[in-house]
């Protein structure tokens, strides 16, 4: 048997072990200055990298704050992450947030080697407006301006890869076809957000198409795969399923995972959604295949009665 004080001994090398796993955590990098802001992000070291990269975009309803910034979560993974805040509503609309999530990803790619990243493996998640922005960078983000003085600028911002829960897709068609939120019905409290153009019904069409995702997917977008309730009273299951539609239509790779009598954020299962949504980028960023397969079988049935999955097929 071991003395008491070996065994004390091991416990304190065992807490020491612990606190040197701990993310190194880097605060208030700034990617973007403009209208008198900075705007800002945290990084996270994990001890054991991958060499990949995770881009956590802090949104919700368009607001974003520091208080959202505490990810161990994805470091644990091995993956150094990138807490993103960008400008809030209603002094920014979501049109300049979009521009300076773009900022953001290409900053990132710009500095990759300082973190130690691969530029070509980032994945980026949010949810809700943190969803959506994720979904905007997806299907818009694109090449960078290779003229241009700034070799910021000069990086692309589509992500390699989206992990993201219960994302608006489609404002055009809320709930329903026709249900028109840009800015009024079910989203009249966000008018702000969506600025002037959001005030007649010509600026409503244009503005709706500009900032939904489902009109700019495309075939070489990056992989995405999508967790949503089916009783989100806040944003409709069928903006998931319309947008999986339209990535199935185009050959794009997506999967919709849709949890039963789940509402907008909030059910037990999200940390087991979000070990899934790194096995996720795992797959696509790092090519390691995970334990359970992905579904990419439109026609597969659910593999629990708790869980209903829909998918396209990968390409």
């Amino acid at each position: 048997m071991l003395p008491r004080l070996t065994f004390a001994c091991l416990a304190l090398i065992g807490a020491a072990s612990v606190l040197a796993e701990d993310p190194e955590h880097i605060r208030d990098i700034i990617y973007a200055k403009h209208d008198g802001v900075a705007l800002t992000m945290d990084v996270f070291k994990p001890a054991h990298p991958n060499g990949a990269g995770v881009i956590k975009i802090i949104s919700g309803g368009w607001k974003s704050n520091h208080n959202g910034i505490n990810d161990g979560t994805w470091p644990s993974h091995g993956y150094t992450t990138f807490v993103v805040v960008h400008g809030t509503q209603p002094r920014f609309q979501v049109e300049e947030i979009v521009a300076d999530l773009n900022r953001a990803v290409r900053f990132i790619r710009a500095h990759a080697a300082d973190y130690g990243v691969d530029p070509h493996k980032l994945g980026v998640t949010g949810g809700s407006a943190g969803g959506h922005l994720s979904l905007m960078l997806a299907t818009r983000g694109g090449p960078g301006n290779a003229k241009s003085g700034d070799p910021v600028d000069a990086q692309s911002s589509r992500p390699d890869a989206v992990a993201c829960f219960y994302p608006p897709t489609d404002y055009l068609n809320w709930f329903e076809p026709g249900d028109n939120a840009v800015g009024i019905g079910k989203l009249a409290e966000y008018a702000p957000a969506f600025g002037v153009k959001a005030r007649t019904a010509e600026g409503r069409a244009t503005l709706g198409r500009e900032v939904s995702p489902i009109y700019w997917a495309h075939k070489e977008q990056p992989p995405i795969y999508i967790v949503h309730g089916d009783a989100d009273p806040g944003v409709s299951i069928t903006q998931s399923l319309r947008f999986l539609a339209k990535c199935h239509e185009l050959g794009a790779t997506c999967e919709v995972l849709i949890r039963n009598g789940a509402g907008h954020g909030g059910w037990a299962e999200i940390p087991q959604d979000t070990v899934r949504m790194s096995e996720w980028f795992d797959l696509q960023l790092l090519g390691k295949a995970p334990a359970r397969p992905f579904n990419f079988d439109q026609s597969a049935q659910p593999s629990t009665p708790a869980l209903k999955k829909t998918a396209a097929p990968k390409k």
